[in-house]
């Protein structure tokens, strides 16, 4: 069984002994301990039970009655990667249990670590798999163990402890990445920080159910482990059938954060084709929500046009029988009630405007009160027998029976070959719970892999179509979804106390032109709370911008900043969109009253950079904004794009890249709940 024997930084000289015997040292398999076997096992890939490992199995499954549970892989067989690709495929064997297991390693162009696992079924009997999961040694110096969770309007919150001995483990049941247990674990050194330290970052592409596991055995040595979670029955493999584990992603840094968000984004980047610019979007829930009134929405299209938005999406509500969010779902045709016209008059007030038309769909779901429902109420994806478990009045469509599939492939299809749609918001709102087949077995894995083809053969029959994946906000964001996708919704709260944590967190895994970030109402719709459109609007100007706001209700001031707002968001946005990211350690350094982000060019000639202040803390003046990873030897022109501090205002300023990393920019006092917009420019 293959196994890492090193992963970390770029080793210098690889033909000298001591630094090769000095770098594997920490992960190289030991000789034998006292009371235990006489080897110890290395910490392969796929660790098998059955060689000894003590940890839990990367495989696990049987045949009938309970045999071939604990295999043991031999006779490896090495065929480097093809076309270019650093990295190889490792295919082992076991004549006994008659299965075969291959291992794709590749180092990416991005920088990042890509491992999947194949399980094949090679002999006559069926092979029932429990689980299948890719592990990874840790070095000792890893003593420290970040991990991520949240909830609705909660995403991405962030937890750092010491690596104790035992398990830490997180399972997720829900159908999709989920807002809990985001799959993405950090390793780090006690050192490491937002911007130095290392860090061994893993992250599980896939937007189903996941586990991870980080395991410190009692004699020193780390492991972390991922992938998919399989309920009982879900695969079972006949005689030559097979299984492949998503892909384990994974980021090397020697800066902290900062290092492994570059790596991440860059993998994102390197998976498709370079994004157009990124048009500003309106959005109309908070605006509307289910109150469709089409002399509203015209209006509502008018002043968007004014204040420069160049995307309007008509979000829930414009289809039959939608007024609230207990009936409709899954009747995928316009509401001829509420348009009786069709959303025809609609799109061509938007297209006058030179704007482009999208909008929301959840083509996953269905309302027991739909049409949909009563002709199928044999489409659920349950166990039969049981009475429904609704979620926000909702059950899940079994996309994997061919009709169903079939069905809401035909109806999308239709509403965009009808109408001049450029955009879909495509959202899941309601979790899986018993989700299975018409035979009762489980099909979350399924559903996912369906949910892939679904959204292949949309983009495949409409290419220039555009896709966002949102999930009651930020609940399916995964590098997998993002192959299929051009924009994740970030969260559903507005609120840009709550926006700031989540937004950074998500870049460790998401490009900025990725994340959904609007600016919204100045009551935030999910909190009841009041801040500035300055605020909001620096707050939401690191993403893909959108505003998520009832414009008609706007004062003209209101709209006169806001106009300028995105007119300096397309000044900055190829910068801000194709530029690497840049933390700093002000979040840490203030106890979390702080928080610094940017983005600068890849030739380091510019930058822009955030500086927020969240809470009220100390009376202490802010910290020095200390910014790694400029250019050491340039001359950086420092001024203020946005924002007002207390009793002062930012002069034009020159600082050497040297002097920014090492002493930092001294930083004006503002109040809570506020923020300024730095430009760097190098002269």
């Amino acid at each position: 069984m293959p196994f890492v024997a090193y992963w970390g930084a770029p080793i210098v000289d690889a033909d000298d002994d001591a630094t090769m015997s000095l770098a594997l040292d920490e992960l190289m398999p030991r000789g034998s301990l006292p009371g235990g076997l006489d080897q110890e096992c290395a910490i392969g890939l796929v660790p098998m039970h059955g060689d000894g490992w003590v940890g839990r199995p990367g495989l696990q499954g049987h045949r009938r009655g309970g045999t071939s549970w604990a295999p043991r892989f031999k006779n490896a067989q090495v065929i480097p990667l093809g076309g270019g690709g650093i990295g190889c495929v490792v295919t082992v064997q076991d004549d006994v249990a008659e299965l075969e297991l291959a291992l794709r390693v590749e180092l990416c162009v991005s920088g990042a670590l890509s491992i999947q696992a194949t399980i094949r079924n090679v002999g006559l009997q069926r092979y029932s798999l429990d689980a299948l999961t890719i592990t990874l040694p840790m070095p000792r110096r890893a003593t420290r163990l970040t991990t991520f969770h949240g909830r609705w309007c909660k995403e991405m919150r962030r937890d750092t402890s010491d690596w104790k001995v035992g398990a830490w483990t997180a399972e997720n049941r829900r159908g999709r990445t989920s807002h809990e247990y985001p799959p993405l674990v950090f390793a780090q050194t006690d050192t490491a920080s937002a911007v130095s330290g290392e860090v061994w970052a893993l992250h599980t592409a896939w937007s189903g159910n996941h586990v991870t596991l980080a395991e410190r055995l009692a004699d020193g040595r780390r492991y972390i482990q991922m992938g998919e979670l399989l309920h009982s029955g879900e695969i079972c493999l006949e005689a030559g059938e097979t299984y492949t584990t998503p892909r384990i992603v994974g980021a090397y840094s020697s800066m902290g954060d900062s290092g492994v968000a570059q790596v991440m984004q860059a993998e994102v980047r390197s998976m498709r084709d370079p994004l157009s610019s990124r048009p500003v979007t309106l959005n109309t829930w908070e605006a509307v929500y289910f109150n469709h009134e089409p002399d509203t929405l015209h209006q509502l299209a008018h002043v968007a046009a004014d204040v420069g938005v160049e995307r309007f999406v008509l979000d829930d509500g414009w289809f039959l029988g939608r007024r609230n969010d207990s009936a409709g779902l899954g009747d995928w045709y316009v509401d001829p009630v509420v348009y009786p016209h069709g959303l025809a008059p609609l799109i061509d007030t938007v297209k006058s405007r030179g704007m482009q038309f999208g909008l929301w769909l959840e083509p996953e779901m269905l309302n027991p009160d739909s049409d949909l429902y009563r002709a199928h109420p044999d489409w659920v994806l349950e166990h039969a027998g049981y009475p429904h478990v609704l979620g926000r009045h909702q059950l899940v469509l079994n996309l994997t029976i061919p009709e169903a599939y079939e069905y809401i492939l035909r109806r999308i299809d239709a509403l965009l070959t009808e109408h001049d749609i450029s955009y879909l918001k495509w959202d899941m709102n309601r979790p899986h719970v018993a989700a299975a087949n018409p035979r009762g077995t489980a099909a979350t894995h399924a559903q996912t892999k369906v949910l892939y083809m679904l959204l292949d053969e949309i983009r495949f029959l409409h290419p220039g179509v555009e896709i966002e994946s949102c999930s009651s906000g930020g609940g399916r964001i995964d590098h997998e979804i993002l192959r299929r996708t051009e924009r994740v919704w970030t969260s559903d709260t507005n609120d840009p106390i709550l926006r700031q944590a989540i937004q950074h967190h998500t870049s460790l895994l998401v490009p900025p032109e990725m994340m959904g970030c609007h600016i919204g109402a100045p009551t935030a719709h999910t909190t009841n709370k009041t801040s500035t459109l300055t605020f909001r609007a620096i707050t939401a100007m690191f993403g893909h911008l959108g505003i998520e706001w009832n414009l008609l209700h706007a004062t003209p001031t209101e709209l006169e900043e806001l106009r300028a707002v995105v007119a300096l968001h397309k000044e900055l946005r190829h910068l801000l969109h194709s530029g690497q990211v840049i933390f700093t350690t002000m979040f840490a350094d203030s106890d979390g009253e702080y928080l610094a982000h940017g983005v600068a060019s890849t030739d380091l000639s510019r930058a822009v950079m955030a500086v927020s202040r969240l809470l009220d803390i100390k009376a202490d003046a802010p910290p020095n904004l200390r910014i790694v990873g400029l250019d050491h030897r340039r001359q950086y022109k420092v001024s203020c794009l946005l924002g007002q501090p207390l009793g002062g205002d930012y002069v034009v300023s020159h600082h050497s890249g040297y002097d920014i990393e090492h002493n930092g920019l001294e930083i004006l006092s503002m109040p809570p709940e506020s923020a300024v917009l730095l430009m760097l420019e190098s002269s």
